[in-house]
């Protein structure tokens, strides 16, 4: 089970084509800040029929894209 699950789980049920989360409600859904990490764990985010688009340091800002 991967830290992230939360996360995954809440990106395939929110449905939209493609959405930005910043870090601070990607902390608030995963249960756990965002760090270096989630650059490894991006890759299950495959098995929910989405991908992780650009991630802003400068925004602190992640996009989430469906998968087509």
């Amino acid at each position: 089970m991967s830290k992230y699950n939360a996360l995954w789980e809440y990106v395939k049920n929110d449905g939209r084509q493609s959405f930005k989360l910043t870090f601070a409600q990607i902390q608030d859904i995963a249960g756990i800040p965002i760090d270096h990490s989630f650059l490894t764990y991006k890759k299950e985010l495959a098995e929910y029929g989405y991908q992780v688009g650009k991630i802003s340091m400068k925004e602190q800002t992640v996009i989430f894209a469906r998968a087509d």
